[in-house]
C-alpha cells in the first residue's frame, strides 16, 4: 500500500478568485429562505455561465463563498468584470479577490497554499460591490481588459509575511456599464407592473390559465385613470427568469411590482400575491386568496383591491366594479378564450388556425362574450396582414363580423373595443367606425398600450400622421419591453414616410426590422422612404427582401390600396415603391 507521504505534492501556477456575500449572515436572520434562493440564482444564472465562458473552474462553494481557479489572470479579471456588472443592480452584492500564485492542488480537485491565501485577503479587504487584484494579476492584466486600475500601494495582510501589492479594479468603464436599459423615469402618479405569476399547479399544461388570471388582474387595475399599469406584454418579458424588482422597476419605470402565484386543483383554486415598493425593496403586503374556480372572478377582484388600496388608498372602490367589464356566463367560455389568447400570440399560421377554433367554441358556449369575438377578429387581422396563405375575401368577411359582434357586445370592455375596432377599420376599410371604438377603448382604459397601438395605425391609413405618433409614443411608454414593439416601430415609420420625412421613416424602420424581420408592411415603407432619398441601391435591397417574404408580390396587390385610400398619400406611398423598383 502506498505510503501517502511519499506522494509526489502536485503543485501549479494559477490565478486564484476569491469572492463572498456581502452581509450573508444579515441576510440569512431576515429571510433564510429566500436568501438561500438568491444564493442559488446567482451561482447558476451569473457566477457559473461567466467561469465557464472564461474557461475556469469552480473549486468550491461555501455557502456564501466561491472559490475559483483560473488558467490565466487575464481571463479571471474579465470574469469579476462580468459578474460585478451583472449584479450592480441586483439584491446581492460580493467581494472578489484575486491573486496569481502557486497553489498545491489535491486529489479531490481542492486547491490550497500561499496564492490562495492571499486572494482570501484581497477579498476581505474588498469594498461591496468591487474587485482588489494582486501587483502579480496587475503585471499580467494591465492593457489586456476594459477596466481601470487603481493603486492601493502596499498592504500588510494577515498571516502573509511580505505586504501585497494591491489595485482596485475601477468599474466605471463603458464595458461595465449595467446590461439593463438606461432607466425610465417614474410617471406623475402610481405606476405598477404585474408580473408573471408562477404556475404551482403540477402541470405544464395549466401555464395558460396562470397567464390568464394574471392578464385580468392587468386590465382590472388598468381600468383606473389615475394608475400607470404596465402592459401585459412588456410584463411577460420576464417570465420564467429570477429578476430584482429594483432591475425592474428601473426598465419599466415603475414604483411597485406586484408578483405571485396560481395553484389550480381540480375546482380548487389559490392565488398568492406580495406587492414589492421597487426604490428599497420593501414589501408592502403579502397574502393568499383560497377558493374555487367559481370564486375565480371574486378572488381576482379581492387581489386587485388590495393593491389598490395599498399604492392608492383615495381611488374609488366604485372603480373596481366598473373594472370587471362584460364577464362571461360560462366558466368553459373563459377557459376557451385563456387558451385562444396563448394560442393567438404564438404569431404563426398554425397558432392563429388553433386560437380561431377555440374562439369558435367559446362564441357557441356564450354567444355575447365580446373579448373572445375580439380576440378572433385580431387573429384574422393577422392573418391578412402578414400574407399567409389564407384565403383573403372569406377571412375578411370572418374578421369583419367578429369585430363588429366585439364592439357591440363589448361597449364596456376596452380589449373588446380595442382589437373589435381595428378589425373593422383594417379589414372593413370603415375607419371612422373603428376608430370610434378604438377611441372608447382608450377613454374606458387609457393604460391600454395595444389600443394605442391600434390607434396609431388607423391614424395613418386616415393621414392623421402627427396623432398617430402620438398615440404610439404612448403606447411606448406604457409597454416598453413589449416583444411587439417592432409593430409600434413600424406604424412611426409609416407615420413619417405620409409627412415626408425620409430619414425618420428609414431610423424607425430599421429598427422594426431588427426586431422583426418577418413583419413585411415595414419594408414597403422603408423601401419607399430610400427610393425618394435617392439610395436606390438599398432600396432594391428592401424591395429584394420583401419578395423573398411574400413572393410574387406586387404593386397592385398591395394592402396599402384599401387601407390607404383616405389617407390622401396612397399615391406618395406607391409611386415610391415603383422607384424602388417593385413591379407592378
Amino acid at each position: 500500500m502506498t505510503n501517502p507521504a511519499d506522494q509526489k505534492v502536485q503543485r501549479r501556477l494559477a490565478a486564484i478568485f476569491a469572492a463572498d456575500v456581502v452581509g450573508f449572515s444579515a441576510l440569512m436572520s431576515q429571510d433564510e429562505e429566500g436568501t438561500l434562493a438568491q444564493v442559488k440564482a446567482l451561482q447558476l444564472d451569473v457566477i457559473s455561465p461567466a467561469v465557464q465562458q472564461h474557461q475556469g473552474r469552480v473549486v468550491k462553494t461555501t455557502g456564501d463563498g466561491f472559490l475559483i481557479e483560473f488558467a490565466s489572470p487575464v481571463e479571471a479579471v474579465r470574469c469579476a468584470l462580468i459578474i460585478q456588472k451583472a449584479l450592480v443592480f441586483g439584491p446581492l452584492q460580493l467581494r472578489i479577490g484575486i491573486n496569481l500564485g502557486d497553489v498545491i492542488i489535491e486529489p479531490d480537485g481542492d486547491i490550497y497554499g500561499e496564492g490562495v491565501n492571499i486572494a482570501a485577503r484581497l477579498e476581505a479587504l474588498c469594498d461591496p460591490g468591487g474587485v482588489l487584484i494582486s501587483g502579480k494579476v496587475y503585471d499580467e492584466a494591465e492593457g489586456k481588459v476594459d477596466g481601470t486600475f487603481e493603486s492601493q500601494g502596499e498592504q500588510q495582510v494577515k498571516n502573509i509575511a511580505k505586504p501585497v501589492r494591491v489595485y482596485a479594479l475601477g468599474l466605471s468603464s463603458p464595458v461595465v456599464t449595467p446590461v439593463i436599459s438606461k432607466a425610465l423615469p417614474l410617471p406623475d402618479r402610481p405606476s405598477i407592473a404585474v408580473l408573471p405569476f408562477t404556475n404551482m399547479s403540477g402541470d405544464p399544461e395549466q401555464e395558460y390559465f396562470a397567464d390568464g388570471v394574471v392578464e385580468d388582474i392587468i386590465t382590472a387595475l388598468s381600468h383606473f385613470p389615475r394608475l400607470f399599469v404596465i402592459a401585459r406584454n412588456s410584463s411577460f418579458t420576464y417570465k420564467g427568469r429570477a429578476v430584482d424588482v429594483r432591475q425592474v422597476g428601473q426598465e419599466l419605470g415603475v414604483r411597485y411590482v406586484l408578483e405571485g402565484s396560481v395553484r389550480r386543483s381540480g375546482e380548487r383554486l389559490r392565488l398568492t400575491g406580495q406587492l414589492i415598493d421597487t426604490g428599497d425593496g420593501a414589501h408592502l403586503w403579502a397574502e393568499r386568496f383560497d377558493g374555487s374556480m367559481q370564486d375565480i372572478f371574486t378572488l381576482q377582484d379581492e387581489m386587485t383591491s388590495r393593491v389598490v388600496g395599498a399604492i392608492a388608498p383615495r381611488l374609488q372602490m366604485a372603480e373596481i366594479e366598473r373594472a370587471k367589464g362584460n364577464r362571461p356566463d360560462s366558466l368553459d367560455a373563459y377557459d376557451l378564450y385563456l387558451r385562444a389568447l396563448a394560442a393567438v400570440r404564438e404569431m404563426t399560421l398554425r397558432d392563429s388556425e388553433e386560437a380561431l377554433a377555440y374562439v369558435d367554441h367559446a362564441l357557441k358556449i356564450d354567444p355575447g362574450y365580446a373579448v373572445a369575438a375580439g380576440l378572433g377578429a385580431w387573429a384574422s387581422t393577422l392573418r391578412v396582414a402578414q400574407n399567409w396563405p389564407v384565403d383573403r375575401e372569406i377571412e375578411k368577411q370572418r374578421g369583419f363580423a367578429l369585430g363588429r359582434l366585439a364592439v357591440l357586445k363589448g361597449q364596456e370592455d376596452a380589449d373588446a373595443l380595442g382589437a373589435g375596432g381595428y378589425a373593422i377599420a383594417f379589414l372593413g376599410g370603415q375607419l371612422q367606425e373603428g376608430m370610434r371604438a378604438i377611441e372608447r377603448a382608450i377613454t374606458l382604459n387609457p393604460n391600454n398600450a395595444m389600443a394605442l397601438q391600434h390607434a396609431g395605425w388607423v391614424r395613418n391609413y386616415a393621414g392623421q400622421a402627427r396623432q398617430a405618433i402620438e398615440a404610439l409614443e404612448r403606447a411606448v411608454r406604457l409597454s416598453p419591453r413589449d416583444p411587439m414593439l417592432y409593430r409600434a416601430h413600424a406604424a412611426r415609420a409609416v407615420s413619417h414616410l405620409l409627412l415626408g420625412e425620409l430619414d425618420e421613416t428609414i431610423t424607425w424602420g430599421l429598427r422594426a426590422i431588427e426586431e422583426n424581420p418577418n413583419y413585411n408592411v415595414t419594408y414597403r415603407a422603408v423601401a419607399a422612404a430610400y427610393a425618394y432619398a435617392g439610395r436606390f441601391d438599398e432600396a432594391r435591397n428592401m424591395i429584394e427582401r420583401l419578395s423573398a417574404l411574400v413572393p410574387g408580390i406586387t404593386i397592385r396587390g398591395l394592402p396599402e390600396h384599401v387601407v390607404f385610400s383616405q389617407s390622401g398619400r396612397l399615391d406618395y406611398m406607391v409611386d415610391g415603391l415603383r422607384l424602388a423598383g417593385m413591379p407592378e
